[in-house]
């Protein structure tokens, strides 16, 4: 048992560990942020696009829901193999940190949408009425109104977003997309080093739980009904 403790903290896994957690930090980072670049206009467009609400359209509203909706029910995994030529044009190759992001970012931006969607349903319709009522436009209501009223639970959902990027980025490492996912599938599970595998694990716990208190600290600090 004692040999067992040791070979948990030896310098050769340590350095496995790091390598692994910033490119799995990387991947997961990049594609957050990307991923709100495409998944935050298409979010806001699904609520505003919907009836008694500031542009409705039936037609968009009804199309963009779909696609979103067929974008969430794609397994990972599958998603992944099946935009392997993408991710070629986009980046050059299909292996690696760099390549799994295209991937991640893909699988992301729907439920980025609908975590946006959510958020935003929840401001209370008279925010906007008001804004309206002052003489703010469409857009300056959504820009000054909606979305800061919305700003609190659009960084929870941030924080669980971020989550299930880091259980993405696990599933891209058995297809070499490097991360603390690959290193427990070479290391872990094909040499069958239990000690890899269980130093892994332990460090994505602490990184998920981390990414969950963080957004929940950066939520409590922007909401201002808790002051």
């Amino acid at each position: 048992m004692t040999e067992f403790i040791q070979s948990l903290f030896t310098p050769m896994l340590t350095q496995l560990l790091l390598q692994g957690l910033l490119e799995t930090l990387y991947m997961v980072g990049v594609s957050l942020v990307l991923a709100y670049v495409f998944g935050l206009p298409l979010g806001v467009i699904l609520v505003v696009t919907e009836p008694d609400h500031l542009w409705p359209n039936k037609v968009i509203n009804r199309i963009l829901s779909a696609v979103v909706n067929i974008g969430r029910s794609l397994p990972f995994i599958i998603l992944m193999v099946a935009i392997i030529p993408f991710t070629r044009a986009i980046v050059g190759t299909s292996i690696g940190t760099t390549a799994a992001i295209v991937p991640l970012t893909v699988a992301a931006v729907p439920f980025v949408a609908r975590m946006v969607q959510s958020s935003l349903k929840e401001v209370d319709h008279g925010v906007i009425d008001a804004a309206l009522a002052m003489g703010a436009s469409s857009w300056q209501t959504i820009m000054r109104a909606l979305l800061p009223e919305a700003l609190p639970s659009l960084f929870l959902g941030a924080a669980v977003t971020a989550v299930n990027l880091v259980g993405y980025s696990a599933m891209a490492g058995a297809i070499g997309g490097g991360g603390l996912g690959d290193l427990a599938i070479r290391f872990g599970y094909q040499r069958f080093q239990t000690n890899v595998m269980v130093m892994t694990v332990l460090v994505l716990i602490i990184l998920v739980q981390a990414m969950q208190l963080i957004g929940e600290w950066v939520a409590r600090r922007l909401d201002h009904r808790s002051r």
